[in-house]
Formats: structure tokens, sequence, C-alpha cells
């Protein structure tokens, strides 16, 4: 579906937008307030937008001005983002996750002037190299518990009510102030949160963004009647563009995640249309189920696995068209005593996913198609906006990232490397030429840095990040997340990663699935007190090895993982092992465990 209003830059949409919906009471924004969720309607929000914008003027931002974001998904969040990019200003997303030494130099580096804090927790973080950031002028803190005490902080509210006051000495303004921005404007610096070194500040013009929502709105049906869950970092350039912008700009409604943890219940309560999200949801909702399977009894098995061999079946007779009869009857049953069960449990109104961020495994794909939740993997970086490619309704292959969407071009390099070039493509890195010219070519072509194919349909197809190939000291050359991936489809495995750059095999560092672990324990009466017990135990590690080997028959010899560890506890943002989207970041965990890798090749010549 096409894009509601036509639109030239950000704020030009949401004011189109609250032209063409403001007599409707459906909400724009849903968000939780004492345990119930409400709406927020075209006219609330742009009441508050306008109120804030004119606040920040009052403040002393105007064009060009950077003001950085560091808050959960919440109305708030979007509220002032549209308030900023309706004053010209250049917002700067910063995860919350983030460490106030991280910040600092965020702030510095973007000499950022006002801050947006969503709580205390994220103020303290500011105040502790605030006397260090020489351009940060004003903190603005959104939860308010009483008196701020801290200098140069205001409250949220208290900035709304000093713009209320200022929009009747200018009512003009801010009209003027959005009429005056042009499409080549810099709307946003997003800093990417790099595996090594400091991050670089991504340069995104309005242009940037509308050229890739409109794209994506061509080839991914959004509209007015779609409820989407948001609870993945509006900070990522990935739920900004669809879960925020592509959204809005159909016309749909966008509710807030309590937090990542709720979002099971969440999806109870809102009964999304759409979920825009990374594959590490669809491989908890699979190990969950397949644990309930497990142990359930032989009959029910019987006729679970039953139902996804029908589904797998009636999935692929349906794109040739070949759904016969008794086909559409047994995927009848099917679906009346397993697949609407499952369906239910996302809230039972579920259109389709969109997955990003990482790369889908082929196999959960095929799962939840044949259950009747299709997932719609895309491909991108925040360097383009983020959309490169996405699989379409209709016409998607699990295993692929889909084909490019309208006006950006993909080709494959001499060394595999997947390039790109569009509307889309960044404008470059923040005070920072080197590095852009690394980043995009004089032709125009964006460097992805992953390695992939393009098939003979014309989808996409990545094999591996191009800096985490690995070439064995064989001289194989390796790529670690297909492998990877095959094995996180083990009811027994959490995460993991893979070993064996310049080495002479293959291991792997395994953050098992404790909840399986000790269902299995307590079946074979194996005491354990901890997960570090359960990690160290023999049989516990016997499973492993067995589980391992079962899975890897089909590898060959030097893709194999030969010897692995079990650690104690799971990989995490807040350790710096992830990235907020859930990505692994190799360098780090290789550091932080070097002497349990170590051990695995200890006595190897």
């Amino acid at each position: 579906m096409a894009v509601a209003v036509n639109f030239s830059t950000i704020p030009e949409m949401f004011w189109r937008l609250c032209g063409r919906f403001a007599g409707e009471q459906r909400p724009l924004f849903l968000h939780k307030i004492d345990d119930t969720y409400r709406g927020l309607t075209y006219g609330d929000v742009l009441s508050r937008v306008e109120s804030f914008a004119y606040g920040l003027v009052t403040l002393g931002i105007r064009k060009g001005d950077r003001v950085a974001i560091i808050a959960e998904n919440r109305p708030e969040w979007a509220i002032s983002d549209l308030a900023i990019a309706s004053l010209g200003a250049v917002d700067v997303p910063i995860y919350p996750t983030m460490t106030a030494k991280q910040i600092e130099f965020i702030f510095k580096d973007a000499t950022v002037k006002v801050a947006i804090v969503s709580n205390q927790f994220q103020l303290n973080k500011i105040m502790r190299v605030y006397p260090e950031v020489d351009a940060l002028e004003k903190i603005i803190l959104i939860a308010e518990k009483g008196p701020i005490p801290e200098p140069d902080t205001l409250s949220f509210s208290a900035v709304m009510e000093l713009g209320k006051a200022h929009r009747k000495e200018q009512p003009g303004f801010l009209a003027s102030s959005v009429a005056s921005i042009s499409p080549n404007d810099l709307l946003t610096l997003i800093y990417t949160s790099g595996t090594t070194g400091n991050p670089k500040g991504v340069m995104l013009t309005h242009n940037n963004l509308v050229s890739n929502i409109k794209a994506a709105a061509e080839v991914i049906d959004f509209g007015p009647s779609d409820i989407m869950l948001s609870f993945l970092p509006l900070s990522h350039s990935f739920e900004r563009m669809a879960g925020y912008y592509t959204g809005m700009a159909c016309g749909a409604t966008i509710a807030y995640a309590e937090s990542v943890e709720t979002v099971r219940d969440n999806m109870l309560e809102v009964r999304p249309t759409i979920v825009t999200t990374v594959p590490r949801l669809f491989e908890r909702i699979h190990s969950r189920v397949m644990k309930q399977m497990d142990a359930s009894s032989p009959l029910k098995k019987k006729i679970f696995h039953w139902a996804i061999r029908v589904g797998r079946a009636y999935a692929e007779a349906k794109k040739q068209n070949r759904t016969g009869f008794g086909l559409r009857l047994r995927h009848a049953i099917a679906d009346r005593l397993v697949y609407g069960k499952l369906r239910e449990r996302t809230g039972g109104n579920m259109r389709f996913f969109v997955s990003g961020g990482a790369a889908l495994g082929k196999e959960f794909g095929e799962f939840f198609e044949a259950v009747g939740l299709t997932i719609l993997e895309g491909y991108g970086l925040t360097e383009s906006s983020p959309v490169i490619s996405v699989n379409r309704l209709g016409d998607h292959k699990f295993g692929s990232v889909g084909q490019p969407i309208p006006g950006v071009e993909v080709t494959i390099a001499a060394d595999g490397e997947i390039l790109a070039r569009g509307p889309n493509i960044m404008k470059g890195y923040w005070n920072n030429p080197e590095a852009t010219s690394q980043a995009v070519d004089r032709e125009g072509w964006l460097h992805t840095g992953d390695i992939g194919f393009l098939d003979p349909d014309g989808f996409i197809h990545i094999t591996d990040r191009k800096k985490h190939l690995f070439v064995s000291s064989g001289g194989k050359n390796i790529a670690p997340q297909p492998i990877e991936n095959l094995f996180l489809s083990s009811r027994y495995i959490e995460q993991f990663m893979l070993i064996g750059d310049r080495r002479m095999f293959l291991t792997a560092l395994i953050v098992p699935d404790f909840e399986a672990l000790r269902e299995y324990a307590d079946a074979r009466n194996i005491r354990y007190a901890s997960n570090a017990d359960l990690a160290r135990d023999p049989l516990v590690n016997e499973l492993m090895d067995k589980e391992i080997n079962k899975m890897q028959q089909d590898l060959a010899n030097y893709e194999r993982v030969r010897r692995f560890t079990l650690l104690e506890k799971q990989f995490s943002i807040e350790e710096g092992e992830l990235t907020p989207t859930q990505k692994i970041r190799r360098k780090v965990i290789e550091e932080r465990y070097s002497h349990i890798i170590e051990s695995m090749y200890e006595g190897i010549s």
C-alpha cells in the first residue's frame, strides 16, 4: 500500500497526516498508563509536538542544532523527534543502554546542545559527564517524580508549558519553520554501534529517510487498519524507519511495549497485526513451543508434528496454486488443532512480522509459515536508511533477504561484497570524511561489508560479514553465521559463537538454554545447585556433544565444531557483548573469554 499522504520531509509528513486524520478518534499512539493501554489521537499528538517544539525554541534550539534523545520507546520519544525535526534541528538518538563514557563521546562529537532523557537513571549518567561537555546547555527529563534538583534541567511538561506561552506570541513560526526545511537538510545523526573503536555518526537527510519510507510502503502492506507493536529501540534505524515512520506514513496505529521482557504479554493485550522485530524473538518462541511439545503426551506430539508437516506442504503448494481439496481439509483440521492456538500467543490478529537486524535461520521462517505466521525478512544498514531489500507477501524465499526495494540498486563486487546505491544512501559520516570515502565510493556505491550473492530471481542471499569470514590455518574460507544459525535451532542452545579464524579447527562458546538443561538433569537425577554446576557436569556436556554431532552431520569436515565450552551466563548488551539488536560482538567476547578459547586449542601442535 502507498503512503497515506504525499510528502518530502518528515515534519511535512506528520503535519499532512494530522490534517487528514485529525477528525478521527482512532489513536496514532497507544501506551500503557496504570496497567491499561490508552490512546493518543492525531490531534493529541499534534498539540504536544507543537508545544514541545515551541518550548525547544525558548531554550535556544535553532535549525541545524543537535538535540539528543536517550529514552526507551514511548510517545515522548516520537513527540521529541517530530518537534526537533519541525525546527529543522538534528536529533541524535542514543541507546538507553549506553554508558556515561560512550554518551560523553557522542555528545562531544556531535556538539549536542540539549539532551532529552527518560528517567533519573539516564539523568544520572548525563550529570556525570555534564562538566566535560561544553556544548550541552540544557537537559529535559521526561519522567518526573517530584522537584528536579539538578541545575540546567527542566521537566518535559515544563518545556511544554513554555512552548504553549511562546506559541501565543508567534503563532505562525512553526508552520513557517516546517515549510523552510529542504529534503536535503540533515534530519538525524545516528551513531553506529561499532565492535571496535568509537562509533561513527551516520548523517541521514530527510530525503534519505523519505525515499526509504515510500519505497518500503510500496512493497509492504501497511495501512490505517493496522496496529503495530513497537519494542525494538527507536534509536535503531530499523525500528525508527519501519516500525515508526513507515507505519505512521501509512496511517497505522503504533503501540509501545512496556519493555522487551513484556513483549509476550503486550502482544496479547494489543493484538497487533504487524510487528517489526529481530530473529531472537522467533528463536525464543520456537524454543518455548518445542519444549512444551517435548513435555507433552505421545499423542499430542504426534498431532503437532503431523500438523507442521501439513503446514509446510500447504505453504509450498499455495505458492504453486496447487492446494487440492484433501490438503485443504487436512490444513483446516491442523489449523483447528494446532496453528490457531499458536497464533493466539501473538494476539490472534497477526498479518505478518518484518524481521531485520540479523540473519533469520531458514528453519524458523519455514516453521512459522507452516503455522500461518509469515515472516518477511529484510536487509539493510544504518548507512542505507536502512532498508536495501525485503521479501514480499506472496513472493518470498526463506534463507534470502528479499529483492531490492524500488529505487535501490544492488550489485556484487568481485570479492563477493554486496554494494548498494540509491537515494537512501547516507550523506556521510559526521566529521569523518576518510571513513565516508571508504564506505561510499566515487560512483555512489555503499560498500556494505556483507558477503553474498544474487540468485537468478534477484533475491539477495547473505553468507556472512566480510570481516567475519574465517580463514582456517589450512586455507579454507568459513562463513560462521550460517553454522551458528544451524546450532541455534537446538532446544538446548540459547547463544552460540563460533571460533576458528586462523585456527586448525573450529571450536565454540555455547550459552545453553538452562531451562531445558534443568529439565534434562531433573529427569536423570543429576545434582546441581547453579547454572555453573550444569555447565560443568560431564553428563550435560555429553548431551551437548551428541546434540552438536547430530546437527553438523551435513557440514563439511572443516566446518564442524571439534571442541566447545559451555558458559554459565548469557552474553548481554549491558556487558558490551551484544549490540542493541542482539548481534554478537565477536572481538569483545573473544577478548573476555580468551583463556577459555586458548584452552580448547591446548595440546594441538
